[in-house]
């Protein structure tokens, strides 16, 4: 991405004047992207047992406190306006896209930051490793699946999985190179067949836009912090608000 902002304190500055709508991949290298899930207090334990039983779709970074705003991870952030773009499901239903929860905030909300697969991809591309959807401006495809997740409270569901078209001959190395971030999902949960997770198509992929598989690739899939907002659909939370799949929080971390 020829236009890549660098530094997340600019990212969140652009998504905060409502500059930048789009998707982060590609967007401040080498720092970790973020998921987010804000729900109320009383439904924030079973969340954080259902991230706990759950590390490799939620691997938490930060848990804030219930009406905190500005997370440690990232210094001066505001988690109600520095994202792109934000989702809200009342009883399990996509209510609306909005561009800042700002109006919408309440006291009570506890937020969870939860790393994201984009926080490697700055590593595989310095390890020679293409992403074709990073090269064409695309957000990454993203795939429910047959995975059931443990259960936890009112959360039950089953996971979703990015998915990446890996040369052949990289994938090993993809590999390596991935399970060294543990905070971003870290090493891929399924190589190749589809079919074998439940996606009967990978042109349609549920979130995210499709990329198309050359001859040589091979579907690479990691799971995904996209995740928590299926599982708030299947279990018809009456309230969540999460970022629009593609479109992260990005922290001050190190990746």
């Amino acid at each position: 991405m020829t236009s890549a902002i660098q530094l997340p304190k600019d990212l969140r500055a652009e998504a905060r004047s409502g500059r930048l709508r789009g998707p982060t991949t590609g967007h401040a290298p080498g720092y970790l992207h973020a998921n987010l899930m804000i729900v109320p207090k009383d439904t924030a334990f079973d969340f954080l047992l259902f991230c706990q039983r759950n590390p490799k779709a939620c691997p938490l970074i930060e848990v804030m406190e219930p009406g905190q705003r500005v997370p440690v991870c990232a210094a001066g952030a505001d988690i109600a306006r520095d994202v792109p773009g934000y989702r809200v499901y009342l009883h399990g239903e996509l209510a609306e896209e909005v561009d800042d929860i700002d109006g919408l905030w309440r006291d009570d909300f506890v937020t969870f930051v939860i790393g994201c697969s984009f926080s490697f991809e700055d590593a595989l591309a310095r390890a020679g490793i293409a992403l074709k959807h990073v090269e064409q401006q695309l957000n990454v495809a993203m795939y429910r699946t047959n995975l059931a997740c443990a259960p936890a409270g009112r959360f039950a569901g089953e996971m979703v999985v990015s998915m990446r078209p890996i040369r052949s001959r990289d994938v090993s190395r993809a590999v390596e190179v991935t399970a060294a971030f543990p905070l971003a999902h870290g090493a891929p949960l399924h190589i190749g067949h589809p079919a074998a997770l439940g996606i009967a198509d990978l042109g349609r992929p549920d979130y995210g836009d499709p990329v198309e598989l050359g001859e040589d690739d091979v579907p690479v899939f990691w799971a995904c912090g996209v995740t928590p907002q299926w599982v708030a659909q299947r279990s018809r939370l009456p309230l969540c608000l999460t970022h629009s799949p593609g479109k992260m929080f990005v922290t001050d971390l190190r990746g």
